[in-house]
């Protein structure tokens, strides 16, 4: 809800703005990787494409051994949460002795905690204004040391720009999910769910399918980034969103050849 001034938020919920908060973790601290247990981590499209890579393996094999799927915040599309690993602190299976073992490739969620981001697509001129907010965990003692930082800092200390990018870019693919007219009536696994579900999280199963479809003789694409969708990852994936939102719902994304 917007006053025409300025975001209203829940009770409780002040965002940092340009505030310095205090925050550090490292393996001095005495909590170091207790919030790698026990964890409901979604993985957004981005998140598995880059954990694939790091691992070396295809985004099926990741799935089939890292990633569950099962009901979210989005009624009509599933989520893909990280699996923990089966011991009894149901701990992350990317936690080794000296912490996290793929901290360069971490997931959205890591990589921006101790903060939470909120977006805004309700302002003046179709804007994204994002917001930062301070999480509040008893058992984290990272909030009592005494380095201070900005949201700012925190972004680009944590290499978050481009991670919200890639996240804006699916949180507006998985709002139009979320109207289940596109799916025609479809249940859950559908042929259209499926469809979508390859374009977003198993880029090289989709990669194969562009190419036997040879979608991209079927568009209008510059030839630079027809070279780039057939070989980057990320590049692919922005193409499988815009063709989901042409196909789906008929928006003009991509513009077919004549």
């Amino acid at each position: 809800m917007i006053d025409h001034e300025r975001k209203i938020f829940p009770e409780g919920m002040t965002p940092l703005g340009d505030a310095p908060f205090t925050f550090a973790c490292h393996s001095g601290v005495g909590c170091f990787t207790r919030c790698c247990r026990n964890l409901t981590l979604f993985l957004y499209p981005y998140d598995v494409l880059r954990l694939k890579q790091r691992l070396g393996i295809t985004s099926e094999e990741f799935l089939n051994q890292y990633a569950g799927v099962g009901p979210g915040s989005n009624p009509c599309f599933p989520s893909v949460m990280l699996v923990m690993s089966d011991n009894e602190e149901k701990t992350c299976p990317f936690l080794g002795d000296g912490g996290c073992t793929v901290y360069q490739d971490r997931p959205t969620a890591c990589r921006t905690y101790p903060l939470e981001r909120a977006v805004d697509r309700e302002t003046a001129g179709g804007r994204i204004r994002d917001y930062y907010f301070m999480t509040d965990h008893d058992y984290c003692l990272g909030h009592l040391e005494k380095k201070e930082r900005t949201v700012k800092e925190w972004i680009r200390d944590q290499q978050l720009q481009y991670y919200n990018q890639m996240d804006d870019l699916w949180a507006e693919l998985d709002t139009l999910f979320a109207d289940s007219r596109i799916w025609q009536g479809e249940g859950a696994a559908g042929p259209r769910q499926l469809l979508a579900f390859m374009a977003c999280y198993n880029v090289d199963r989709f990669r194969q399918y562009v190419n036997d479809h040879d979608l991209l003789r079927q568009y209008r694409l510059d030839k630079s980034r027809r070279k780039l969708i057939e070989k980057d990852d990320e590049t692919l994936l922005m193409f499988g969103f815009d063709w989901l939102k042409l196909v789906l719902a008929g928006k003009p994304t991509l513009q077919a050849k004549r």
